[in-house]
């Protein structure tokens, strides 16, 4: 789906969130990326053949109080 030069990296390569983003929509918390994944703030996403991947969570990081 990409037409970029050099190409984006493939929606399942290990550093698929490099990709070029076409629609940021910031006020509104996500981002379409270029070849149809939509990245949310909350590291969450929708990919392009329907599949959801849950956001990121921290690594147990303490915080002091």
């Amino acid at each position: 789906m990409c037409t970029h030069q050099p190409s984006c990296p493939a929606v399942d390569s290990p550093d698929h969130d490099a990709v070029l983003i076409v629609a940021a929509h910031p006020e509104q918390g996500w981002n379409l990326l270029c070849y149809g994944t939509i990245v949310f703030d909350d590291t969450g996403e929708l990919l392009p053949d329907g599949r959801a991947v849950g956001p990121l969570r921290g690594g147990g990081l303490a915080v002091a109080a």
